[in-house]
């Protein structure tokens, strides 16, 4: 989708609007980023104080609902919600129509007779949405989980690798991007473009698997460029997919919500798809764990902007540097000692702890490995 045409979506807009109304939200750097002047994202904030999401069209246009005469109207409504967000519940539905300003909305038990009147409940989806209880941490940005979802063929025969992104302290979903395999330099170029507009994390944890898990190191010239960039990485413990479970959340719902609804003919059109629906999912579908409020609610842009250029790799001048061999060695003390073939040509520092004779191995920020001086040969 052309950037003039996405602009001008009222997503879009109403993405920038939440995000600038964000507490503590820097509007100029938002702006800065998104490509939009500061004086278009404030005329776009008084429209929609004035008129909500009707506010935000290109031209006015009637309303799609009528509040004062919702009371004898309002199983119409709720399938209406429900056949725009299939694989909604009873909660998110209320939920939304709460949002959405209408009155005398009836209470989620309710509105679940109605969906069950009218065939619109799959009961064996709806055992799976049970509500789980997970650690999340305290601010947005802390923490990034990254995967893949996995694949299937779009009807021209090309494969398509959902990639994913999402904020675990919000459930913000910063990229949805239909990837054409799981190559490194193809997760590179889309993560360059989700950092430009919504900055660095402190972190960012992935599984084991191409294209971030390597060799015994576990890194890969994709995570060591992440390091660089001054984003410590963590990779989930092996056979335990938990780690990464909201991101793992997310998959289910777009498998339900989005993807078994929809035939599609090339990459470009699952594109077109996921662009609105990670709209929805971030500003309009009330989440249980968040207390049914959206990922907007509780997100904001991180202060760390994407740097154009990687900053030069400094250590400590205490710590002894080497550099990464071909064969992802370094030497010391006559052994050859391996780092991993991710940081090949790069300096890292040895640096000292506590016990003698053991010895950490950074990259950047970021301890790679330690080794134990007493265990190397002679």
């Amino acid at each position: 989708m052309a950037w003039k045409e996405v602009i001008e979506t009222v997503g879009f807009r109403k993405e920038i609007i939440d995000l600038a109304m964000q507490p503590g939200s820097n509007v100029r750097e938002l702006c800065r980023r998104f490509r939009v002047s500061p004086k278009t994202v404030y005329k776009w904030i008084r429209r929609y104080r004035e008129h909500g999401e009707a506010g935000l069209e290109n031209r006015s246009r009637r309303p799609h609902t009528s509040p004062g005469r919702m009371r004898s109207g309002i199983e119409r409504e709720v399938l209406r919600v429900q056949k725009k967000y299939p694989g909604w519940g009873a909660r998110k539905i209320w939920k939304r129509l709460k949002d959405l300003g209408t009155t005398n909305v009836p209470v989620p038990s309710a509105i679940h007779r109605v969906l069950q009147r009218n065939g619109a409940i799959d009961r064996s989806e709806s055992l799976k949405h049970q509500p789980l209880r997970r650690f999340e941490h305290e601010a947005p940005n802390q923490l990034w989980q990254i995967d893949f979802k996995g694949w299937f063929r779009t009807n021209d025969g090309v494969p398509c690798h959902p990639l994913t992104v999402l904020d675990d302290h919000s459930r913000y979903v910063v990229c949805l991007q239909a990837c054409r395999n799981q190559q490194g330099e193809t997760v590179k170029s889309k993560l360059i473009e989700t950092f430009r507009l919504y900055g660095l994390p402190e972190r960012m944890t992935m599984d084991n698997g191409s294209p971030w898990g390597g060799d015994d190191s576990g890194y890969t010239p994709l995570t060591a460029w992440l390091i660089q960039l001054g984003i410590a990485v963590s990779h989930s413990r092996p056979y335990h997919p938990q780690t990464q479970g909201k991101d793992e959340r997310f998959h289910r719902t777009l498998g339900v919500e989005l993807l078994r609804w929809h035939q599609f003919r090339n990459l470009d059109q699952v594109q077109r798809r996921f662009e609105p629906y990670r709209h929805v999912y971030n500003h309009e579908r009330p989440h249980e764990s968040l207390g049914m409020n959206v990922p907007a609610s509780r997100y904001r842009i991180s202060r760390r902007s994407f740097p154009e250029t990687l900053p030069a790799i400094e250590y400590d001048t205490g710590d002894q540097v080497r550099i990464v061999q071909s064969r992802g060695q370094i030497h010391y003390r006559g052994e050859r000692i391996p780092v991993g073939k991710a940081f090949r040509g790069y300096p890292i520092a040895l640096r000292a702890t506590a016990q003698d004779g053991i010895l950490d191995i950074y990259f950047c920020h970021q301890r790679i490995r330690q080794i134990d001086l007493r265990e190397q040969k002679a």
